[in-house]
């Protein structure tokens, strides 16, 4: 049975970080391309960020180029997201994702259609 289980939100002020977990389990987490989405209730899901399975490419939305960095740890079958310098509008529910074999580029293209597994999403608030 496969899991993925995100970590790590919470509540800060603008200006400040947080570093998103998601830990995989029942997959064989090195074939598959990670990425990170994100929900405001009454808004249509969102990419984020995304990592390819090798590893050597990743891809963000253009509202969190230089702010948010997405890795992963492949022994741990862990991705993360360290997001910096929060804004109010990055306050969502962020859900991990993972695609077999995903290319970085392909899973910000297709809106999570790609994607073959979520997790349950993990809830940030940024105030002003």
């Amino acid at each position: 049975q496969v899991h993925l289980i995100e970590s790590g939100g919470g509540s800060v002020q603008a200006g400040g970080s947080l570093r998103l977990t998601c830990s995989a389990s029942g997959i064989a987490f090195s074939r598959y391309g990670m990425a990170w989405y994100r929900q405001v209730p009454g808004k249509d899901r969102a990419f984020v960020a995304a990592i390819s399975w090798k590893a050597d490419r990743t891809y963000y939305a253009d509202s969190v180029k230089g702010r948010f960095t997405i890795s992963r740890d492949n022994p741990k079958n862990t991705v993360f997201l360290q997001m910096d310098s929060l804004k109010p509008e990055d306050t969502a529910v962020y859900y991990c994702a993972a695609d077999y074999w995903g290319d970085a580029l392909t899973m910000s293209r297709t809106q999570g259609r790609s994607m073959d597994y979520w997790g349950n999403g993990t809830l940030v608030t940024v105030s002003s």
